[in-house]
């Protein structure tokens, strides 16, 4: 999704394994901004990215592993740093709003789906490999906490963090209100198809463009301070032994989810509880529609064949074939 407006100024640029976009009304404040989202991305790469060797999480996920190896049954208590300590809370309200189907303690079943690396070095390494029927192991997977008192993590021995969807969508949600706070006028800030906005919007609203997974444009949407979120099972996809995988994750079987969804885009008061309900639904699969629907969730969802379906809150599209 990309935010979109003729009286904006926009800049786009990739960090943290995404496109970034920063729009601003005030075109004088696009190049402080900019320098605060490039600013806080690379403090939320140190803290959380699953593939940095010199990551916090990384560390942790590392010492989790460790502790397994000598105390299966045990629990790691860790402090965190404020970055991820506020990528962690964001982690476990998401993981509350869904009644567990979108979880923070992904990273083992990622990693033995293939998906232990940046993608680019994952789907290199899969033109390699022999079609055998290698799969990961079955099975839930456990759940984090946080300790907002001590500030401390709480993680069974074994178990490895992947903060990716969560992470990001609060980011977006800090940086918009931080740009907000630091500047004049009014901001978007859109990391990969998380999408905050803060401050006044532009005449008419925020024109957001939903992309589809092809990259085109298949509806545009009027934002006044809604954000948005887009989860996708036709990106972030690779082959290992033959099979092709996404990072989308079922916690109560540890396998990708499987589902009609290709794509779905939620709206919410904030990007943490869209990005949570758009990844539940891709879970939920023909439960979904009716999920959102009964907690106010306005959302489209397209499948494999370009299908839409709406709930309501959702502006239909002119002409198009939703339903």
């Amino acid at each position: 999704m990309i935010g979109e407006r003729a009286a904006t100024t926009s800049t786009t640029f990739a960090a943290i394994g995404t496109t970034v976009e920063v729009v601003c009304t005030a075109a004088r404040e696009t190049e402080p901004a900019v320098a605060v989202v490039r600013a806080r991305l690379a403090e939320l790469d140190r803290a959380a990215s699953r593939f940095r060797a010199d990551s916090e999480l990384v560390r942790i996920n590392t010492r989790s592993a460790a502790l397994a190896n000598t105390e299966p049954d045990a629990q790691l208590r860790v402090p965190v740093s404020r970055t991820l300590g506020n990528c962690l809370r964001a982690a476990i309200r998401a993981q509350q709003l869904t009644d567990g189907l979108v979880s923070a303690s992904l990273g083992t079943a990622l990693a033995a789906c293939g998906y232990d690396d940046d993608l680019d070095v994952v789907r290199e390494r899969a033109q390699s490999q022999s079609p055998i029927s290698a799969r990961p192991r079955p099975g839930p997977c456990p759940a984090a906490d946080f300790d907002e008192q001590h500030w401390q993590l709480v993680l069974p021995a074994g178990a490895a963090l992947d903060l990716g969807a969560s992470a990001k969508a609060w980011a977006a949600d800090a940086i918009a209100q931080e740009l907000d706070a630091m500047f004049p006028g009014g901001f978007l800030v859109n990391l990969g198809g998380d999408i905050a906005t803060a401050g006044p919007p532009p005449d008419g609203g925020w024109s957001i463009g939903v992309r589809d997974w092809n990259h085109s444009v298949v509806q545009v949407i009027r934002s006044t301070g809604q954000a948005f979120a887009t989860s996708s099972t036709r990106l972030r996809t690779w082959v290992r032994h033959g099979t092709r995988h996404h990072h989308i994750i079922d916690p109560r079987t540890g396998w990708p989810a499987r589902t009609r969804w290709a794509q779905v885009s939620c709206a919410g008061p904030d990007a943490v509880q869209a990005n949570a309900a758009s990844t539940a639904a891709i879970i939920l699969d023909d439960r979904a529609p009716y999920w959102m629907t009964v907690r106010g969730v306005p959302a489209r969802l397209a499948d494999a064949g370009g299908r839409v379906t709406v709930t309501p809150g959702w502006p239909a599209a002119s002409g198009a074939q939703e339903r």
